[in-house]
């Protein structure tokens, strides 16, 4: 087999601690220790002999059924007892129908069927030989080819991996937050600017629905009135980031300034997590169509690097902006203003940022409507199918490979 060295005669240390496995004993149990010297004094004499028999008869004879795409496989076949000096020999037998023939070596099917042989009569020609070592070679280069490509799609990941595991390791250590804090409110200001004010002409923009999406991320004391005074989208920004700001040194000074600290590091560190996989979903099913872009005559490596940077910098801009949203609205809870919460302190989000749920504030009262549409879970009493246990449907598949998928 595949990485196993052969001994001719047998190996008395793995016979020995078979016997201990039989007999319901650890092997390498420290009390069997001196039982496991024993059965393995006992049995060398005998797969010694046993080993001199085996040579007599010219060693280890290796009967292959077929040849391995990779020469590599082929050559461990034939080294199994040969690494340990001892004699041997190898030889395989294959049919011209095997895939690696039919696929990678038609010249040689050629030369067979200008021959009109028989199908019982061996072919033991070195053309033979030759087409199979030059369909291997085929084969290996195809599946280089194959690693290269993967590893350059697996950079891409990787590099994005770094920039995730390196913020996240900073906000762990504890990092002071605060000056990351206000460039993240600043980018998501000018991210709603950019969305709202398109046209140039001020007179064009929808100023009721920026107003609107701002106030989701902190109550602005600013009004659609005093924004349609301004003429340029730099002004009004900068207006915008000088509100926020002001919102958040109350709420820092409100909170104290070592609570704003944790809440900013409890906050981020749960937005980048939740990001981070629903991006990784994203790129797993970029990955799995990507190929098809070489249809429309587009290199697939270069289509995935520059759309998975794209992805990355809105998921990134994502986390930015969730930031600021619950942030902002976060709730320091204590022990004796809730009692079903005996320790430490918590944090919830406001009724205005339901994305992230693991952030999501205490339930309120429902409303009637609402109520009437909650569905009940359902619980049942099923026993649960393992991925590796037999199919339900009696397929005689695993259950991964069939109603599992």
């Amino acid at each position: 087999s595949r990485g196993v060295d052969i001994l001719l005669g047998g190996n008395p240390e793995g016979l020995a601690r078979q016997d201990l496995y039989r007999d319901g004993k650890d092997p390498d149990d420290e009390a069997n220790k001196e039982v496991l010297t024993a059965k393995v004094a006992q049995l060398e004499p005998q797969c010694t002999a046993e080993g001199a028999k085996v040579l007599e008869v010219g060693g280890l004879y290796v009967l292959g059924t077929e040849r391995h795409e990779s020469r590599r496989i082929d050559n461990q076949l034939r080294g199994r007892s040969g690494r340990q000096g001892d004699p041997g020999e190898s030889r395989f037998y294959l049919s011209l129908e095997d895939d690696l023939m039919r696929l990678f070596a038609s010249g040689a099917m050629n030369w067979v069927m200008d021959k009109a042989l028989p199908d019982d009569t061996p072919i033991e020609a070195n053309m033979v030989s030759k087409a199979i070592e030059r369909a291997q070679n085929t084969v290996e280069q195809k599946n280089a080819e194959v690693r290269k490509n993967v590893l350059k799609y697996d950079e891409v990941m990787n590099e994005q991996r770094k920039v995730i595991y390196a913020r996240r390791a900073q906000i762990l250590e504890g990092e002071d937050l605060r000056q990351e804090s206000l460039e993240y409110i600043e980018s998501a200001v000018g991210q709603v600017v950019d969305q709202f004010c398109v046209e140039e002409a001020s007179s064009e923009w929808d100023l009721e629905a920026m107003h609107a999406e701002i106030a989701t991320y902190w109550p602005t004391e600013l009004d659609v009135e005093t924004m349609a005074t301004m003429s340029d989208a730099v002004t009004l920004e900068q207006t915008m980031v000088d509100d926020a700001v002001r919102y958040f040194e109350g709420r820092e000074a409100e909170l104290g300034e070592s609570t704003m600290r944790e809440v900013e590091r409890q906050v981020l560190l749960r937005i980048i997590d939740q990001r981070w996989r629903e991006h990784l979903y994203e790129m797993d099913y970029l990955r799995e169509g990507i190929h098809l872009r070489g249809i429309g005559q587009k290199d697939p490596v270069s289509e995935w690097q520059r759309e998975g940077f794209e992805m990355f910098s809105s998921m990134l801009a994502s986390v930015y902006s969730d930031f600021v949203k619950y942030a902002m609205h976060a709730e320091v809870v204590t022990a004796d203003d809730q009692r079903n919460r005996t320790d430490g302190v918590s944090y919830s989000s406001s009724e205005n940022s339901p994305e992230l749920n693991s952030m999501a504030a205490p339930p309120k009262a429902p409303m009637p409507s609402q109520t009437a549409k909650q569905s009940q879970v359902v619980r049942t009493e099923e026993e649960k199918i393992g991925r590796n246990d037999p199919c339900h449907c009696e397929s005689g598949k695993k259950f991964k490979h069939c109603h599992g998928r």
